[in-house]
């Protein structure tokens, strides 16, 4: 039990240091909750809610403080010509006022000196039962400490609307605009350290003012922090809501991003071969796409390895056959210096196997650099039928010359004028690859005749180039097998040495990375047709 408890504790420390230890999963929930927690500071601040709580507070003062006022002119003001306001009176109207138990009325004689304050006055008892004394709660506790800490560190920065909405002045100041015959309206603190809003308002009879009735609240910041404590909730979840969506994207995003890295340096090191990652690549989203993209990249890539470490073993073992029969004709030719006959013999031979290794080396630097420019250079729009016409028109030489094989060209696509993507290198080396190849099993004033016709696969439209000569054509079971590198099995008759079994191999390599193909048959009149096939636009 001990030991699947710590595996169960290591598990979860390994998927923990997966989670945020990856950039991309740090980045997805800092900017997530960047965010939230800018909205979290704003609904703590309040500066607008205060400001419209101020704003009424206010107006709901001034419009008691004009009725009470009425009444204390009507029951507690007398005389003429000169008025003046009855104090117990005054006392009597602000104790039967009722007022809430968060606002307070005074009554001021003109003189400023305190005529009544309904604090002392009322004679009202509050009885209700006390709750059960207890500690707030956590969630409490933590609510007003982040609401007073964003308040004190937030509130500098943000337009402090409450306090604009009424001014901060003193009492004096404010006795002093009443005792004018205005209202006037303040914020500031009590003796108990309350914020309160205070309305001041005349006590007139007729037009003379004989008194100032001043009500003050002191319930702003309470409604303010009760409002704070209601947001708390929906806080909590809209945070609880940031983490699993944060936490979903973690999963979805960065996990499977560290598993194609972590199988991207097992292919790197030599752990594996090829990518293996079905989980991942059957995701219909741009990261099922990159993993899918990266098993065909390193397949290709594999491909390409094994494809050259074959081709290196052939390469050795072409290259031996003829250093091995060099070697022996030269230690043969040692033991019969007195026979010039044989010697005369194995001079050809040497001579023979010199020119089939200049062939094989040739052919082999012509491959390798085809591999390169196949990847480097652009690709470009030709007219493969006055493209095709050119490289025939190098042979012409060949007609003049007695006992040879003449080459001529036909363009079947009546003028269509067939355009081809691809790179001029290349394709040039295709069709004279064809054209050699033609012309070395052909008969003496044979013919290689050279047709461009205009195909169709589906709506692709199609370039059709067919080779064809009149030699004794190809075994039904070779047709394939001749595209295979270094392949140099001949007719007997045929000249040795001449080729490295490497150009029909180039050919279909060429056609294939221009999105072609090509194959081989044998023509009912005899000889051999070779038949590639590019898409045309």
């Amino acid at each position: 039990m001990a030991r699947q408890a710590g595996k169960q504790e290591r598990g979860l420390k390994e998927r923990g240091k997966q989670l945020f230890g990856s950039r991309i999963a740090r980045l997805i929930f800092a900017s997530n909750m960047a965010g939230l927690a800018i909205l979290i500071v704003g609904a703590m601040v309040l500066n607008e809610m205060r400001a419209s709580f101020v704003v009424a507070k206010k107006q709901d003062l001034v419009g008691q403080a004009q009725v009470f006022a009425n009444l204390l002119a009507e029951g507690a003001t007398f005389g003429r010509p000169q008025p003046v306001m009855d104090e117990d009176l005054a006392r009597a109207t602000l104790a039967d006022l009722s007022l809430p138990v968060s606002v307070r009325g005074k009554v001021y004689a003109p003189d400023g000196e305190l005529v009544g304050d309904s604090y002392f006055l009322s004679d009202r008892v509050i009885v209700s039962s006390l709750p059960p004394l207890q500690e707030p709660s956590q969630l409490s506790q933590f609510g007003r400490a982040l609401s007073e800490w964003s308040v004190s560190t937030f509130g500098a920065l943000m337009p402090n609307r409450g306090g604009d909405a009424v001014r901060t002045q003193t009492f004096e100041q404010e006795f002093a605009v009443a005792l004018a015959g205005g209202e006037a309206a303040s914020q500031r603190f009590n003796d108990r350290g309350q914020r309160i809003i205070s309305v001041s308002v005349p006590v007139q009879h007729v037009s003379a003012v004989v008194g100032v009735l001043t009500l003050e609240s002191n319930d702003i910041d309470e409604i303010i922090r009760a409002e704070r404590a209601a947001l708390i909730p929906f806080i909590g979840v809209a945070v609880l809501v940031a983490l699993i969506t944060s936490s979903l994207l973690t999963i979805g995003i960065a996990r499977p991003l560290r598993r194609l890295s972590r199988a991207a340096d097992d292919v790197r090191t030599g752990s594996t071969q090829m990518l293996d990652l079905p989980n991942i690549t059957r995701r219909r989203d741009e990261i099922g796409a990159l993993a899918s993209s990266m098993e065909s990249m390193t397949e290709a890539l594999f491909e390409r390895i094994t494809s050259n470490e074959r081709f290196a073993a052939d390469v050795a073992h072409e290259l031996k056959n003829p250093l091995t029969s060099i070697r022996s004709a030269v230690e043969t030719a040692e033991r019969v210096q007195d026979n010039p006959e044989a010697m005369q013999k194995l001079h050809k031979v040497i001579a023979q196997d010199v020119g089939r290794l200049d062939r094989l080396i040739t052919d082999i630097s012509n491959a390798s650099r085809l591999e390169a420019e196949i990847t480097r250079v652009p690709t470009e729009t030709l007219n493969i039928g006055r493209f095709v016409e050119d490289i025939v028109d190098t042979y012409e030489h060949l007609g003049l010359e007695g006992g040879r094989a003449t080459v001529s060209y036909h363009d079947a696509t009546l003028g269509a004028g067939l355009r081809v993507r691809g790179r001029e290198g290349p394709l040039g080396q295709v069709i004279r690859n064809l054209i050699d190849n033609a012309l070395s099993f052909s008969p003496e004033d044979g013919k290689v005749q050279v047709r461009l016709e205009q195909g169709r696969i589906g709506p692709q439209t199609t370039a059709r180039l067919l080779i064809e000569d009149d030699g004794p054509g190809i075994p039904d079971d070779k047709l394939e097998k001749i595209f295979d590198r270094f392949y140099t099995d001949r007719p007997k008759g045929s000249a040795f040495g001449k080729n490295s079994g490497l150009g029909l191999s180039i050919v279909r390599q060429i056609a294939t990375t221009h999105m072609g193909h090509v194959w081989a048959e044998n023509r009912p009149e005899g000889g051999a047709r070779f038949i590639v096939e590019l898409p045309a636009s």
